[in-house]
């Protein structure tokens, strides 16, 4: 609900903090005092259009705040903070507006999407809930009941499943030529690949083999003087092998000598066996200039699959991988396309025999919800009212059905029934939205309801009902209303008078002695007289009797 709002520097407010209730909230005063600005400061708060023109003469900028109980959506979008949300805006002189949301700066569109789900404003054309196609054909489904709402939803989820079925059959026809040179491109690249058949590290083992078979000559003259000068007979082996027999001799004789024997004769081992090891390099090394030319080859081609398919040979073989499978996916179009089709054909079948059902839901709840909103509206003081929903079809079935309901209303015998957004007068338009209310009171919620002009061109009894009307609304909502009439005023929960001081609005509480007085007022345009002090106090008993109690 709304709990707080305040206003600075919008026409005649300089500064005005205004508290509200649950139940029924009324703002009374005098034309020209400024209650109707408060509605205007709601919707500036709400995201409605601003303009320079509604800051206050000699302010640099109007400001509006207000403050709610967050509803358990609203929560859920990240605006609100210890289950309350604040939204703020400023509209400088120069028209420039800033829009703020849970102490944030937010696009001025947040602040309407936020308050769609916090407060309904009536008494305006513009962003009015109840004028929209999509509302009002909630409103008539929600009329229906709930099996009604259930195949709804299942005609959604239905449609929901087809438009994805159909995205995947678009993807899938695409032009024949196109896929056909995709595919003539892919069998290409996996031919390339597969007749070459890379493995992993190949490359940098034959770069290795290239470098030997490279220099094999050369290999080959170096690896025979090792094994000469380590294994022959040239003179550098024969001294290690006597200066290793003499070693072996010295420690006959001196035991000090032993080590120095067993290293020598460790060393002319090593030797020995590094000689046999490089007999054995050299024996493998070979003179092949065909498998040289083979070798080279084989990296050229290994580089030039890298150079288009990936870096090394594992990515090669991942595009390889990622390659036949999407020719698979194309060269089987063909036969997927048709069980998708066949998907398709079943599931049309499904929608259009749901959306028909909700179309007969509509039809039965469409004559009986009129019929209800008319009752109402002969209670409002509009008895020559009719209304008629009709129900258009759309070009194509949605979500939402087969059709949009359009709530039609004629204001009296010989006016036709037009669009209800196209009614004319405020106070119709107010009254017919209350009547809606009025029926619809369970199958919406929106937690709060804001109603000025309401009691536009009427008074008397219909003033009485209208009252009434509000009050049974303030009893499951809480209901927020601009009036005139003391007979509307009379079943406030919380009155509240604007009065102008000193050129600036000013808004009082009223306590029972002070609802008389300004009941006194309204009924007689004079300071409190006993006749309309005795004629307030009837009103506020008989709306005593008969308004709904509310909770706060």
């Amino acid at each position: 609900m709304l709990r707080e709002i305040h206003i600075s520097g919008l026409g005649v407010i300089e500064d005005l903090g205004l508290e509200l209730d649950p139940g029924l909230n009324v703002l009374t005063g005098e034309t020209g005092a400024g209650k109707t600005m408060v509605t205007v400061g709601l919707a500036l708060a709400l995201g409605q259009r601003a303009a320079a023109s509604l800051v206050r003469p000699g302010a640099s900028a109007t400001r509006v705040e207000v403050r709610f109980d967050a509803t358990p959506a609203v929560s859920e979008t990240g605006w609100a903070e210890d289950g309350e949300i604040v939204l703020a805006r400023r509209v400088g002189a120069d028209g420039r507006s800033t829009a703020r949301a849970g102490g944030q700066l937010a696009p001025v569109s947040t602040l309407a999407e936020l308050g769609a789900g916090l407060v309904e404003l009536h008494g305006q054309h513009q962003g009015l809930r109840l004028l929209s196609a999509s509302a009002q054909t909630g409103f008539l489904d929600r009329y229906a009941g709930a099996d009604h709402l259930v195949g709804l939803e299942d005609l959604g989820a239905a449609h929901g499943s087809l438009r994805e079925l159909r995205t995947r059959l678009e993807r899938l026809d695409m032009d024949t030529r196109e896929r056909e040179r995709e595919l003539d491109l892919l069998a290409y690249q996996i031919h390339e690949i597969e007749v070459l058949d890379p493995r992993p590290g190949e490359r940098a083992a034959l770069e290795v083999e290239q470098g030997r078979l490279a220099h094999a000559e050369r290999l080959l003259e170096l690896a025979a003087v090792a094994e000469a000068a380590l294994a022959g007979d040239d003179a550098g082996a024969d001294s290690l092998r006597s200066g290793t027999a003499a070693l072996q001799a010295a420690a006959e004789l001196d035991v000090a000598a032993t080590d120095l024997a067993g290293r020598a004769t460790a060393v002319a081992n090593e030797v020995s066996e590094l000689g046999r090891d490089v007999r054995a390099y050299g024996e493998r090394l070979q003179l092949d200039p065909a498998r040289l030319e083979e070798v080279r080859a084989r990296i050229a081609g290994l580089r030039d699959l890298e150079r288009k398919y990936g870096e090394g040979e594992e990515e090669v073989l991942v595009f390889l991988e990622r390659a036949r499978a999407r020719a698979g996916e194309l060269g089987g179009a063909g036969d997927e396309r048709e069980r998708l089709r066949v998907e398709a054909t079943k599931l049309e079948r499904e929608v259009e025999d749901l959306a028909g059902r909700v179309t007969h839901g509509r039809e039965r709840a469409a004559g009986p919800l009129a019929e209800a909103i008319r009752r109402e509206l002969h209670e409002l003081g509009m008895e020559g009212a009719e209304v008629e929903i009709a129900l258009l079809p759309q070009p194509e079935i949605v979500a939402a059905g087969a059709e949009r309901a359009e709530f039609r209303f004629s204001g009296g015998a010989g006016q036709p029934l037009l669009p209800l957004a196209k009614v004319a007068s405020g106070g119709e338009l107010s009254r017919t939205m209350l009547a809606c209310r009025s029926v619809l009171v369970d199958l919406d919620d929106v937690p709060t309801l804001v109603f000025d002009e309401v009691d536009q061109g009427i008074g008397g009894r219909a003033a009485v009902a209208v009252g009434r009307r509000l009050a049974r609304l303030a009893g499951r909502r809480q209901v927020v209303v601009v009036t005139h009439l003391p007979q509307i005023a009379a079943f406030a929960d919380r009155h509240i008078r604007v009065e102008k001081r000193s050129g600036a609005a000013q808004v009082e509480v009223l306590n029972e002695a002070g609802r008389v007085a300004e009941l006194s007022r309204m009924l007689s345009g004079l300071p409190e007289t006993d006749a309309a002090a005795t004629h307030a106090e009837e009103l506020l008993a008989e709306a005593g009797k008969t308004k709904r109690p509310t909770g706060g």
